[in-house]
């Protein structure tokens, strides 16, 4: 009984290319004997066509299915998540630098209106006269000796909370930036699954 029994543990995401081949290793992880494993490792599963979509979801049935096709004698324990979402990642494309420097220029322009118009809601400059005010007992309509360090204070504050200085990273932790592209792409992904389980009950109804 042990020689048929395999494990089958579905990875969450991964990439393909269009054209490319997935086998059933791409996608899944298979435990069991080793000679049958190895086997099953190298069946091709699908083929990423032009005409699939960017995603595609291979559910477990599907891979117990095509076990089973090669020989029905094998014992199947699914582990872990019942589905695998496989990304088509298409050729990138160049981005003219013209219009890399215009969202740069948007983005950064944008940022600078945002902070300003903050300090303008909160007071900011009557906050910082009334603070060196109080540090120097003098009065100053623009007191640099505040408002400088604390410029060069903003701009630290914002790469350490984003944990980047261009492409290096300070630590391994995640940013707060990072945890919210995390929890939205978690999201997308249970809503493109369930999406795909209800097209798929569909085309069964519908036959």
């Amino acid at each position: 009984m042990m020689e048929n029994l395999l494990y089958v543990r579905m990875r969450y995401r991964v990439e393909a290319k269009t054209n490319q081949k997935v086998k059933m290793k791409d996608i899944a992880k298979i435990v069991g004997p080793h000679s049958l494993a190895a086997e099953l490792k190298e069946i091709d599963l699908l083929t990423v066509t032009h005409e699939d979509n960017n995603i595609i979801i291979v559910d477990i049935i599907q891979m117990i299915d095509k076990i089973r096709e090669i020989n029905p004698d094998i014992e199947v324990q699914a582990v872990g998540p019942s589905h695998t979402i496989i990304e088509v990642v298409l050729e990138a494309k160049k981005v003219p630098w013209g219009m890399f420097i215009g969202v740069w220029l948007l983005l950064f322009i944008g940022a600078a209106i945002t902070i300003m118009n903050f300090h303008v809601d909160v007071s900011m400059q009557t906050v910082h006269q009334n603070l060196f005010k109080i540090i120097t007992g003098r009065e100053d309509s623009k007191p640099l000796l505040i408002q400088i360090p604390y410029s060069i204070g903003l701009g630290l504050g914002m790469m350490v909370f984003f944990n980047h200085f261009f492409r290096k990273r300070f630590n391994e932790e995640p940013s707060p930036l990072e945890v919210e592209m995390f929890n939205y792409q978690q999201d997308l992904d249970r809503y493109v699954t369930m999406y795909q389980n209800q097209e798929s009950i569909r085309r069964l109804d519908d036959r």
